[in-house]
């Protein structure tokens, strides 16, 4: 099973940015396909980015595009999500995860992180 760590959440005031990181073990790092999923008290986990594929695909969901950025650096085996003008809605706990096929899903992950807390002050 992949090793994911997750850093760089905290408390942030809205329209603000914050960068998180994801660092993953394994020799196929270029092959995982990664999601960042949220999950806000008393509501289900929720994909908000995934990155795939030799191309470098990407999917948002609609309540983040345009204001956030996934991104991949293979060589430090470690995933990014660039997140700007940040809103009270976007608190919640972030974990990235690594799965078999491209997903929204959850249920599809096998791999997670332990998670990073973002909240947003107004």
């Amino acid at each position: 099973q992949v090793q994911l760590v997750e850093s760089g959440g905290g408390l942030v005031q809205a329209g603000g940015s914050l960068r998180l990181s994801c660092a993953a073990s394994g020799r196929a790092f270029s092959n995982y396909i990664i999601c960042w999923f949220r999950q806000a008290p008393g509501q289900e986990r929720e994909c908000v980015a995934t990155i795939w594929g030799i191309g470098v695909s990407t999917y948002y969901a609609d309540s983040v595009k345009g204001r956030f950025t996934i991104s991949r650096d293979n060589v430090k085996n470690t995933v990014y999500l660039q997140m700007n003008n940040l809103k009270p809605e976007d608190t919640a706990v972030y974990h990235c995860a690594v799965g078999s096929k491209y997903s929204t899903n959850a249920d599809d992950y096998d791999s997670w992180g332990q998670g990073t807390q973002i909240t947003l002050s107004s």
